[in-house]
C-alpha cells in the first residue's frame, strides 16, 4: 500500500480510538469522574509508554543521551500541558456529553494544534498553495464543527424542554460551563502535537540507531505520555482523597466499569501512537495535515458513539438534520486536508 494511503488508513484508526476512549466517562454512573479518569490514566501511564519504548527502540538510553537535555525537558512539559488539557477534557465530556463535547474539543484542538505549530516552525508555508489549502481545510472543518455544535445545542434545548414538562430539571448553565472546559482543553491538549513536532530530533536519533519508522516516535511518546498521564492520575487521586471516596472503586459494582477503565487506559495512548506512525507515513508535513484529519475522525466517531448510546433519544428531526449537514462538511474537510498534505509535501 502506498505510504500516503496507509497513513490515511492509520489516521482513521487513530481518530476512532481518540473519539471513543472517553466513552467510559458517560457509562459509569456509579463512579465519579475522578474514578474512571484516574484509573484510565494510571493504566495508560503504567501499561503503555515505557514498556512500548523499551521493547521496540534500540538502545533507548543512548537515544536520550544523544539529544540536548533541554529538549527532553521541553517535551515533558508539552506532555504536562496536554495532561492539564485532559483534565478539562474529561470534565467537558461529563458536562455536555460525548457528541457535543468531542465536537467542540476537537475543533479547538485543531486550531491550536495544527496551524499553531506551522505558524511557529514554518510561517512561510502559509503563502504556498499547500499552506493556503491547509488553512482552507481547517476553515471548512470549523464550519462542520459549528454545525455539529449547533445540532448539539438544539438537542440540549429540546431535552431541557422535555425534562421541564415532565417536572424534571436540567442545569441551564451546563452548556456554558462545558464550553469553558472545551476551550481550555482545546488550547492545552494541542500541546501533544507540539511535543511530537518539537521532539523530532529524538525520533531521528532512534532511527539512526536502527529503530523502524513504526517505532521511532515511541521515545517521544514515552516522555510526553509520562507528563500527561501523571498529571491526570495525580489530579484524580487528589480529588478522591479530598472527597474521601477512594473506596468507591472497590465497592461492589458492575464489572463492566473495570472494562471501561481498561478500554480508556489503552485506547487513549494507542490512538496517539497510531497517529504518530500515520504522520510519518504521510510525509514531511503529515504532522500538520494528519493531526486535524485524526481529530476530524475523532469527531465523527464521537458523534457515532453518542448516537448509539442514546444521547439523541427524544429529540426531533431538526437537530439530526443539522448534525447530518455537519458530518457532510467534515467529510469534505477530510478530503481537502488530504490534498493539503500532498501540496505541502510536493510544494
Amino acid at each position: 500500500m502506498d505510504g500516503f494511503f496507509l497513513g490515511i488508513a492509520l489516521v482513521i484508526c487513530a481518530g476512532a480510538l481518540e473519539g471513543l476512549f472517553s466513552l467510559g466517562v458517560t457509562r459509569t454512573p456509579k463512579w465519579k469522574w475522578e474514578h474512571i479518569w484516574g484509573l484510565g490514566s494510571l493504566i495508560a501511564l503504567v501499561v503503555v509508554p515505557w514498556p512500548l519504548a523499551i521493547l521496540t527502540v534500540k538502545d533507548l538510553a543512548a537515544v536520550y543521551g544523544q539529544v540536548q537535555p533541554g529538549l527532553l525537558v521541553l517535551t515533558f512539559l508539552f506532555g504536562v500541558g496536554w495532561g492539564l488539557g485532559g483534565i478539562f477534557w474529561g470534565k467537558a465530556i461529563a458536562v455536555v456529553g460525548m457528541a457535543l463535547g468531542v465536537s467542540l474539543l476537537m475543533g479547538f484542538i485543531t486550531i491550536f494544534g495544527s496551524l499553531g505549530p506551522l505558524a511557529v516552525n514554518q510561517p512561510g508555508k502559509f503563502v504556498t498553495p499547500g499552506g493556503a489549502t491547509l488553512v482552507g481545510a481547517v476553515a471548512i472543518m470549523i464550519c462542520g464543527v459549528a454545525c455539529v455544535s449547533a445540532a448539539g445545542r438544539i438537542k440540549e434545548r429540546e431535552l431541557s424542554a422535555g425534562s421541564a414538562r415532565e417536572g424534571g430539571t436540567r442545569a441551564s448553565k451546563s452548556f456554558m460551563v462545558g464550553l469553558v472546559f472545551c476551550v481550555l482543553s482545546g488550547l492545552l491538549s494541542a500541546f501533544v502535537n507540539f511535543g511530537f513536532i518539537h521532539g523530532a530530533e529524538i525520533a531521528e536519533a532512534a532511527a539512526e540507531r536502527g529503530t523502524s519508522i513504526w517505532a521511532k516516535g515511541f521515545p517521544i511518546w514515552a516522555i510526553v505520555f509520562t507528563g500527561n498521564y501523571l498529571v491526570n492520575f495525580l489530579y484524580a487521586l487528589w480529588l478522591m482523597i479530598r472527597n474521601r471516596n477512594i473506596t468507591v472503586i472497590f465497592s461492589p459494582a458492575d464489572p463492566i466499569y473495570w472494562f471501561w477503565a481498561l478500554f480508556m487506559g489503552l485506547a487513549w495512548p494507542a490512538g496517539i501512537v497510531v497517529y504518530g506512525v500515520a504522520a510519518y507515513k504521510m510525509g514531511d508535513y503529515g504532522a500538520y495535515a494528519g493531526f486535524p484529519m485524526m481529530l476530524l475522525c475523532s469527531i465523527l466517531f464521537g458523534n457515532l458513539a453518542g448516537a448509539v448510546t442514546g444521547e439523541w433519544r427524544g429529540t426531533s428531526g431538526k437537530p439530526k438534520r443539522v448534525m447530518a449537514l455537519g458530518v457532510f462538511v467534515l467529510f469534505a474537510a477530510f478530503a481537502v486536508l488530504g490534498l493539503a498534505n500532498k501540496l505541502l509535501t510536493t510544494g
